[in-house]
């Protein structure tokens, strides 16, 4: 309980309270026009002139209800109290207006829009102005029970807002976290896979520019042909980031793309073998599948010590697609390094589908990444 109480007593302010606009302005037109026909045609209101100018120092407070809400419910409250002082101390008869109900939503915007200590502070004076204004007015049991439940349904009914509107804001942070880290990985997949690509063909021109300087424009051409692709799918991610509207997707690549990876003319050759019923595959499953391998090859590339061979075996088994890629280089002694954040993506990418993944030396040397999805993967 006390943690409970200390939670509330350092709840801050809501963040999206919004400014003043017209509404604003018309409910204060509406209120104020109100105040002022019922206190001139209002039979039997005792001090008229007074009541009335007081009942009218709420349009403030009416504005200022959710940028101050605590010093809103003061002022609003304040003058019901003082009104109930005056019934008190003076008994010059019917003093109550009924224009001066709109303090019930002060009491609302101060639940709704107040921090914590605001709320505390504020509801804890709003109730002894009722309670002094139910002993002024000889209110009976019935009425003050009535009335006692319609306060407590207005905090009620603002707390829900409140922290309906709150949850709803969690919600959107967890989406965008979400969103945030499928886009570091889709990034981190893309761009290092073609940035190695574009690193070993610019280290592979150096040698051969000196030794046969024709192939050096073969050379050139192939990372150039990386680039652009690289190129061409970062736009097509900040397209997506930049557009409120849904935009149309590049196809993503699949099981079928995986042939492309192949090469035989250069060290380490890259050898794709797919093996079973591949062609139908759910389409998360069919893409992970692609970026696992792709990302699983750009470490082989950058990392495999004196690798001369890679491997990419995808292969159907049951209800499940396995994935294996390892390469014959050169383990170095010691424990397996840390993972970084190419590892953790693809970790990620096979738990989000309900599969497994595993890296680390292969029993015969080298490197072996495994991954298994299944072929349905969970909704």
């Amino acid at each position: 309980m006390v943690d409970v109480g200390r939670s509330v007593w350092n709840e801050p302010r809501p963040a999206d309270a919004p400014p003043v606009g017209r509404l604003d302005g018309l409910l204060v037109g509406v209120y104020a026009a109100a105040t002022v026909i019922e206190g001139i045609v209002r039979p039997g209101l005792a001090w008229r002139p007074l009541v009335t100018v007081l009942a009218l120092a709420l349009m403030p407070a009416l504005l200022w209800r959710r940028a101050c809400p605590l010093m809103a419910a003061l002022i609003g409250w304040g003058v019901a109290g003082l009104l109930s002082v005056l019934q008190l101390t003076a008994d010059p008869g019917d003093l109550g207006l009924y224009s001066m109900m709109a303090v019930l939503i002060l009491l609302y915007s101060l639940v709704r829009w107040g921090s914590g200590q605001e709320m505390v502070l504020g509801t804890a004076y709003v109730a002894a102005v009722v309670a002094l204004g139910m002993y002024a007015s000889s209110t009976g049991w019935a009425d003050v029970f009535g009335g006692s439940v319609l306060l407590l349904l207005i905090v009620a009914l603002a707390a829900v807002f409140r922290y309906r509107a709150d949850l709803w804001h969690r919600q959107q942070r967890e989406i965008r976290n979400q969103e945030r880290v499928a886009l570091a990985r889709e990034l981190h997949d893309t761009v290092a896979h073609h940035v190695s690509a574009i690193a070993v063909q610019a280290q592979a021109g150096g040698v051969v520019a000196g030794v046969q300087p024709e192939k050096a424009a073969e050379v050139l051409a192939a990372i150039e042909s990386e680039a652009s692709r690289t190129l061409a799918e970062m736009r097509s991610m900040v397209r997506v980031l930049r557009e409120e509207e849904a935009v149309a997707y590049a196809p993503q690549r699949g099981v079928a793309d995986l042939p492309a990876l192949a090469r035989s003319e250069e060290t380490p050759t890259v050898v794709v073998s797919l093996d079973g019923s591949l062609t139908r595959l759910p389409r998360p499953v069919d893409a992970a599948l692609y970026r696992l391998a792709q990302e699983s090859l750009t470490n082989a590339l950058q990392h495999a010590r004196s690798a001369t061979r890679v491997a990419i075996d995808v292969r159907r088994e049951g209800d499940a697609v396995r994935l294996r890629v390892s390469d014959d280089g050169r383990t170095e002694p010691g424990p397996a390094p840390e993972p970084g954040f190419g590892l953790l993506g693809m970790a990620e990418r096979a738990q989000l589908l309900g599969g497994s993944f595993s890296a680390g030396p292969g029993p015969e040397g080298g490197w072996v990444v495994e991954a298994v999805l299944p072929t349905e993967p969970p909704v």
